[in-house]
């Protein structure tokens, strides 16, 4: 492999529409209340983009060096664990998305904070500093959060309230509690995709001491907390819709219905941990597609 696509691999271009959910449904809603800063959606964007990635290398990174990704896993190509990138030269590319990152999120909060007090930038660079904090602790240090089963909260928390909540406040400088339904939708739908990745890998996580919430609970319960979770987010984003119904065309949300079904349909049914690496990618689209088409009908 060539060092570019090598690169792209470690990239992990597929999980980069799950990261886009957040910022692109508190921008629709943020125009929906017809307060729209471009800035805020092109750094927003960029941010998220750069976080994701930070942490995929950083896992890539994480695992690698732990012994967790080892020749019994069964998810796509590692490229520290195959050899094909070296730890310095992976850490390398990891201190970059991270100043990428806090670029990026600089750009964006002065961009929607404008001439606020001093008192909400800090908490906001605070939030961004959290934000990379979180991607890179996930499986690097001595007490990695994945490591002990709480990975989904800090999934719910990232790509959902805080994804959602901090991008429509940054183009409203406003905030009303329904706002945290179609948040926690979208927060509930990225745990499911980290809960396929799970589910997958669940053997050689219990192996090499990696107790994901799967590998606490057991397949039979993780199935069932993946129902809940796709089931919740669908009801939320259906509670926010009744609450601001205005016309029908807010439902164009159920156009994700039938993707979130077969999603479900195919975890209860699995029995070959390895064909879940297709409906990573399926869901992660089912999520962008959730918050395009639900930010759609507010605005149309």
């Amino acid at each position: 492999m060539k060092g570019i696509s090598i690169w792209l691999k470690a990239f992990r271009l597929r999980t980069l529409p799950l990261a886009l959910s957040a910022t692109f449904l508190g921008s629709f809603l943020g125009y929906a209340d017809q307060k729209f800063i471009w800035g805020v959606f092109i750094f927003g964007t960029l941010t998220t983009l750069f976080l994701q990635i930070l942490s995929n290398l950083a896992n890539d990174y994480g695992d690698a060096k732990k012994g967790t990704d080892n020749e019994h896993r069964l998810g796509p190509l590692r490229v520290t664990q195959s050899g094909l990138v070296s730890r310095q030269k992976m850490r390398l590319m990891i201190a970059i998305f991270m100043v990428l990152s806090l670029a990026s999120g600089t750009l964006l909060i002065r961009t929607g904070m404008g001439n606020a007090r001093a008192l909400s930038y800090v908490v906001f660079f605070l939030l961004g500093f959290s934000a990379i904090f979180a991607a890179i602790k996930y499986t690097i240090g001595r007490r990695p959060y994945g490591y002990v089963g709480f990975g989904d909260i800090m999934v719910f928390i990232y790509f959902g309230i805080l994804g959602v909540v901090g991008t429509y406040f940054l183009h409203t400088q406003s905030f009303h509690l329904s706002i945290l339904l179609p948040a926690s939708s979208v927060g509930m739908l990225s745990v499911g995709v980290l809960n396929l990745n799970n589910l997958r890998d669940h053997e050689n996580d219990a192996v090499n001491g990696k107790n994901t919430l799967v590998v606490r609970m057991g397949v039979p319960w993780a199935k069932a907390y993946h129902f809940v979770l796709l089931f919740t987010a669908f009801l939320l984003g259906l509670a926010y819709t009744i609450i601001h119904y205005e016309s029908a065309i807010q439902l164009m949300f159920l156009l994700s219905l039938p993707l979130l079904a077969s999603d479900i349909n195919m975890v209860m049914k699995n029995t070959v941990p390895v064909e879940l690496n297709a409906e990573l990618k399926k869901l992660a689209i089912a999520t962008l597609l959730f918050s395009v088409s639900f930010g759609l009908g507010l605005i149309l």
